[in-house]
């Protein structure tokens, strides 16, 4: 890694080294604002007929919202993985008491 900043630093300038380049991936589904709204979603009351929200009835939101053709439920839990302090804060439980 060291060899690979040095020489990048030497053949395009020192901006380029420190700077990562960008990376190949598929672009999120959600947008920041739909995150945001799925989140809050995910803190209010669940479904009539559920107790709580579950990954997949989360998922099932993304469509109901047109916010995507489809959702996985790994989708939506990475999300929520990436924001774990919202969820924290509006007194959701996490099932390893991290939080």
């Amino acid at each position: 890694m060291v060899y690979k900043t040095r020489q990048r630093c030497v053949e395009e300038g020192p901006e380029a080294a420190l700077k990562d380049r960008p990376r190949p991936g598929k672009a999120p589904k959600l947008t920041e604002k739909q995150a945001a709204h799925l989140i809050a979603v995910a803190c209010s009351d669940a479904p009539e007929g559920h107790d709580h929200w579950t990954l997949r009835l989360l998922a099932d939101k993304v469509v109901e919202l047109s916010y995507s053709d489809s959702c996985s439920y790994e989708t939506i839990r990475q999300l929520l993985k990436k924001h774990p302090k919202t969820l924290a804060e509006a007194g959701m439980v996490h099932s390893r008491g991290k939080f």
